[in-house]
């Protein structure tokens, strides 16, 4: 086992955008808790929760390789439509210490699987990033107030009939 050094570093970052990976036509990961895995002068390589992707599409397969840094990986063979990806998708189950963020985490090999980040407000209109703690105290506190400020109306209140609303 060799430890990542400035000789050969290895960071693990957090993704901070939506990522997918999409095969045969098919979007078979999608995840917003992607790490994305920087090791030395290679291309980044982005790690998917295993929650995330369709993992019934894939077959575990004999072939098993050794990263002196990571540990052992074993791999997948992605069908779909007919289609094959042979050892397309490998994983490290048991990743070496330093290396444990991997673990129950999926890669894809990109010449033969799309990997591609993706606008979530594209695809999900509805996700707001509002500040919650905001938007809790704007809730009623069980009496009938609020529990912060009003917030000033956003909207006029249209002329009223004499004697109120009928």
């Amino acid at each position: 086992m060799l430890k990542p050094g400035p000789d050969h570093p290895i960071t693990l970052t957090p993704a901070k955008t939506r990522w997918r990976a999409k095969f045969a036509g098919h979007v078979i990961a999608d995840s917003n808790d992607a790490l994305i895995l920087q090791e030395a002068n290679y291309p980044p390589v982005v790690y998917f929760p295993r929650a995330d992707v369709g993992m019934e599409y894939m077959s575990r397969t004999e072939r098993q390789t050794h990263c002196p840094y990571k540990g052992d990986a074993a791999y997948y063979t992605i069908l779909m439509d007919g289609q094959f990806a042979e050892n397309a998708v490998w994983t490290y189950e048991q990743p070496f210490e330093g290396m444990d963020l991997i673990a129950e985490r999926v890669a894809f090999y990109t010449d033969r699987v799309e990997v591609y980040e993706v606008d979530d407000a594209a695809v999900n209109p509805h996700h707001h990033d509002e500040d919650v703690d905001e938007v809790v105290q704007h809730t009623d506190a069980g009496d009938g107030r609020s529990q912060g400020e009003h917030w000033a109306a956003n909207v006029d209140t249209p002329d009223q009939p004499e004697g109120g609303l009928r």
